[in-house]
């Protein structure tokens, strides 16, 4: 049985900055192969933390901008400036995922169209649809509610994808690499418990702020997940990192619609 890397504790949540956002974070590029790896896996317990840094930006510059042109502007601006900020990372997944599961019909084909950086049909008009229904829950919902909203979903689509990393393990593929094979395979229950502990003061100003879109969102998730493992499973044997990031996007919908849901209650 190997060593563990050595490394020092402020650098899996910079790690997980690092690889959910274009942010620069100095000092990682000292680590070796074997150091990053390693601190990628316990970055996973971040990945919720992570998200709440991005939806908290991307709400500021919602609001600073909702004060120079309408909510409709302001809330494109603010999907620019978050793409920016992480490099589009979900929404590449979302077309992946889209093109792959829409055009390939069993295990091979549906892997090879998810490698190919081509997007096709089914690609384009899942990513608009995702895109374009978050854009009009952020545009419809109450002023009120746009903040606490926004980084609740941001958190909360970190920690659903944690979640299917903790309970579908990664495809069989020999040249599958990145999030789902490296870091899921080693992350378990006790990483997703980690992961609930930090997202919950975010979550949990949000169940307080709104207990039933919390009951909601909580239903509509373990629905989500019975589905969409499901359908892993069944199609790939596993998971890839751009159901990961799917998996992502479809929670902060989920949350953000919800929200609208119990909007007048």
């Amino acid at each position: 049985m190997t060593d563990k890397p050595s490394i020092s504790w402020w650098m899996p949540p910079m790690l997980a900055v690092q690889f959910l956002t274009r942010i620069p974070v100095p000092g990682l590029n000292r680590l070796t192969a074997e150091q990053a790896r390693y601190g990628l896996t316990r970055s996973v317990v971040w990945f919720p933390l992570v998200g709440a840094l991005v939806g908290a930006l991307t709400a500021a510059v919602l609001v600073g901008t909702a004060h120079i042109w309408p909510r409709a502007i302001a809330v494109i601006v603010a999907l620019l400036f978050e793409a920016r900020l992480t490099g589009a990372f979900h929404e590449d997944a979302v077309a992946d995922f889209c093109d792959a599961f829409g055009g390939g019909h069993d295990r091979e084909s549906t892997l090879r169209i998810m490698k190919d950086s081509r997007i096709g049909s089914y690609g384009a008009l899942g990513l608009l649809l995702a895109v374009g229904l978050r854009a009009a829950l952020l545009i419809a919902l109450p002023q009120n509610m746009v903040i606490v909203a926004l980084i609740a979903s941001a958190c909360f689509g970190r920690l659903l994808a944690v979640m299917v990393m903790a309970l579908v393990a990664p495809a069989n593929t020999a040249s599958e690499e990145g999030l789902a094979k490296d870091v899921g395979a080693r992350t378990g229950i006790r990483d997703l418990f980690l992961a609930i502990i930090v997202a919950s003061p975010f979550i949990g100003f949000f169940a307080w702020f709104h207990v039933f879109a919390a009951m909601l969102t909580t239903l509509g998730s373990a629905l989500f997940l019975i589905w969409f493992r499901a359908l892993l499973l069944r199609r790939l044997e596993g998971t890839t990192g751009d159901c990961l990031g799917f998996a992502a996007y479809a929670g902060q919908l989920i949350l953000l619609l919800a929200v609208l849901g119990f909007a007048d209650l």
